[in-house]
C-alpha cells in the first residue's frame, strides 16, 4: 500500500470554543446529461439565500443542539431539476455570487457545501472542481469545508483535494438525502470543536460506471455494501466513509465510481478505502437492474395481459430527475400501437410529457374540447426516431395550473413547478402534457388525476420513488431510448477513460485499486480556547 507523505494535523485536548463557530452554507446542485439536448438556464434554478436559506435545514433552528456552538452563516445555494448541461452565463452567475459572498462573509471557521456532484456546464470539464477551486480561492485555506453529496457524483481528485470532509447519500432511492447534508454539518462541526485538525482523506477511483437503476441499495450488492459503511465509520480513527457511484450520462474523464474514506489518522482511512474499492470491483458483475426490465413494447404487453392493478412501468430514457428532456412521446406512441390501449379496454395515465404548445392549445379549446394535437420532441428534434412528435387527436379531461381554481398548483418553488398542466384523453390512453419539465414521483403530482383509478400508469422515471412503488401492484423498468439512455453502450461515450466497466470487460486486467492520500490545502485555523 503506498502513501503520499502529509503533514501530520495538529491535534489539541477536546474543548469547545468558547466563541460560537461560523459556519457558512451555500453550493449548486444539478445532475446534468451530456446526451440530452436540454439546456438549463439561470431560471431553472431555484436560489434560495439569508433566513430562506437557513430554512432547509432542521439542524441551523434556534432550537437545534448545534445553536449555542454555531452561528450559521447562510450565502447562496442554487439547485435545479436535472436536465441537460447548464449554460456558462448561468454557471458563472452563480458562482460568481457564491464566491463574493464568501468573500464577503467574514472569516468562516466552516463552510457546509451542499452539492450534487454530476454537475455539466457547456464548455468545460469537471465543473464541480472548478466552482470549488473558486470556493476555497475564496474563503482561504483555513476554512473547513465539509461537502454533501448526491451518491451518483463524480470524484476527481482535483475536486476532493479541496474539500476536508465530503460525503454522500447511502440510499438509492435517496430517502437519506437530508441525513446526508445533517452528517455533513455535524462532522463539520465535531471537527472544529475538537480542534483535532484537517483529517486525512484515502481517495480512490475504480474503473466501473453504472446506471443507478443497476445500483439501488434496495438490492443486492449494492445494499451490502452501502450498508456497511456505517460500520466502518464507526472503527477506531474513522470520521466518514462514502461511496460514489458516479454520473453514467455524463462522458468526462471523471466519470466512474470513487470510494473516499476520511479519518484521524493515514493509515486507518487507506486501510477502509482500499477494501471498500476492491469489494466494489468484485461485485462489479453482479449489479442487476432494480426490476424486471424489457423494451417498450414488450412491457406494455405484459402489463396488459397482467392481473395486477394499477401496473406501473418506468419509462426510463427520458426520466427528467436523472437528467432526460421529459419531451419524448415515444412511449405514448406506442402506448396508442396497442389495441386494447387504443380502443379503451385497458385504461393507461402517462404523466408528463413537457410541451408548451400543446398544452396552451388545450387551454385555449377547454375541458371537454377536441384537439388535433403534435406533442413532443421538441427540445429532442433531430437526435433519432425516438425524438418524433406524435399526432395527437383526444379530448381533453383535465386542466391545471396556478391560475386554476381548485386545482393545487403553486408558484412557490418554479424549479419544481409544471406551470399548467393538460390532460388529453385517447381510447384508453391519457397523456398529462406539461407546461414545464416536472417530475411525477407522489400522489400529490397528479393532482385531480387519480392514478389508482387506471390500469396501467406509465411514469417518466428510471427506478420508482418510495411513494410509487408503494401504490404500484406490479412494474417493469423498460428500456426506452432517451437522454439517459439506460444502455449506455449505445449512447456513444468517446471521453471516458478507458478501460472502464461495461464498455470493456473481456481482457480487463486488474486495476490498481491503491487508494492516494490526499494533500491538506494547510492546516485549519482552530477556534481560540
Amino acid at each position: 500500500m503506498t502513501t503520499t507523505p502529509e503533514a501530520t494535523p495538529e491535534a489539541t485536548p477536546e474543548a469547545a470554543p468558547n466563541r460560537r463557530l461560523r459556519i457558512g452554507i451555500g453550493g449548486m446542485a444539478v445532475e446534468s446529461s451530456q446526451f440530452c439536448p436540454h439546456r438549463s438556464t439561470y431560471d431553472d434554478f431555484r436560489v434560495t439565500r439569508g433566513d430562506a436559506l437557513l430554512a432547509r435545514y432542521a439542524w441551523t433552528r434556534p432550537d437545534s443542539d448545534l445553536a449555542e456552538l454555531v452561528e450559521w452563516v447562510p450565502l447562496v445555494h442554487a439547485v435545479a431539476l436535472p436536465g441537460g448541461p447548464v449554460e456558462r452565463t448561468a454557471y458563472d452567475r452563480i458562482k460568481s455570487e457564491l464566491g463574493h459572498l464568501l468573500s464577503e462573509s467574514g472569516p468562516l471557521d466552516g463552510l457546509v457545501y451542499d452539492i450534487h456532484g454530476a454537475m455539466s456546464v457547456v464548455g468545460m470539464d469537471d465543473a464541480e472542481a472548478d466552482l470549488t477551486d473558486a470556493v476555497r480561492a475564496a474563503t482561504g485555506p483555513d476554512t473547513l469545508i465539509s461537502a454533501a453529496m448526491d451518491l451518483h457524483g463524480n470524484v476527481s481528485r482535483r475536486f476532493a483535494e479541496r474539500l476536508d470532509l465530503l460525503t454522500a447519500h447511502r440510499l438509492a432511492p435517496h430517502e437519506d438525502a437530508w441525513e446526508t447534508r445533517e452528517r455533513a454539518a455535524r462532522k463539520l462541526v465535531e471537527r472544529l470543536v475538537s480542534g483535532k485538525g484537517r483529517p486525512h482523506r484515502a481517495w480512490v477511483q475504480i474503473p466501473v460506471l453504472l446506471p443507478g437503476e443497476k445500483t439501488s441499495t434496495r438490492l443486492e450488492p449494492a445494499k451490502s455494501l452501502y450498508g456497511r459503511l456505517a460500520s466502518v465509520e464507526a472503527l477506531d480513527g474513522i470520521v466518514d466513509a462514502a461511496i460514489w457511484v458516479g454520473y453514467a450520462w455524463a462522458d468526462e474523464k471523471r466519470c466512474r465510481a470513487a470510494v473516499v474514506v476520511t479519518g484521524d489518522g493515514p493509515e486507518p482511512a487507506l486501510v477502509q478505502a482500499e477494501s471498500l474499492a476492491r469489494e466494489y470491483w468484485d461485485a462489479r458483475r453482479d449489479f442487476v437492474f432494480v426490476g424486471p426490465t424489457g423494451d417498450a413494447d414488450s412491457c406494455i404487453a405484459r402489463a396488459v395481459a397482467s392481473p395486477a392493478r394499477p401496473f406501473l412501468i418506468s419509462d426510463s430514457g427520458d426520466n427528467p430527475t436523472a437528467g432526460g428532456a421529459g419531451d419524448l412521446a415515444y412511449m405514448l406512441g406506442r402506448l396508442l400501437a396497442h389495441e386494447a390501449l387504443a380502443d379503451g379496454r385497458v385504461t393507461a395515465l402517462h404523466p408528463g410529457i413537457t410541451d408548451p404548445k400543446a398544452v396552451a392549445a388545450c387551454f385555449d379549446a377547454g375541458v371537454g374540447a377536441e384537439v388535433a394535437l403534435t406533442v413532443g420532441g421538441h427540445v429532442s428534434a433531430g437526435t433519432g426516431p425516438h425524438a418524433a412528435p406524435y399526432e395527437l387527436a383526444g379530448t381533453v379531461t383535465a386542466l391545471a395550473g396556478p391560475d386554476v381554481a381548485g386545482s393545487g398548483a403553486s408558484r412557490d418553488n418554479p424549479a419544481y413547478d409544471s406551470g399548467r398542466t393538460a390532460a388529453v384523453t385517447h381510447g384508453g390512453v391519457t397523456v398529462v402534457l406539461t407546461e414545464h419539465r416536472k417530475p411525477f414521483h407522489t400522489r400529490a403530482d397528479f393532482g385531480v388525476l387519480d392514478p389508482l383509478a387506471y390500469d396501467l400508469v406509465v411514469v417518466k422515471i428510471g427506478y420508482l420513488e418510495p411513494e410509487l412503488y408503494a401504490m404500484a401492484a406490479d412494474w417493469l423498468l423498460a428500456l426506452t431510448p432517451g437522454g439517459v439512455d439506460q444502455d449506455l453502450l449505445r449512447l456513444g461515450h468517446h471521453r471516458v477513460l478507458r478501460p472502464l466497466y461495461p464498455f470493456d470487460d473481456e481482457g480487463f486486467e486488474e486495476p490498481d485499486l491503491t487508494p492516494v492520500l490526499l494533500q491538506p490545502v494547510s492546516r485549519p485555523r482552530r477556534p481560540p480556547r
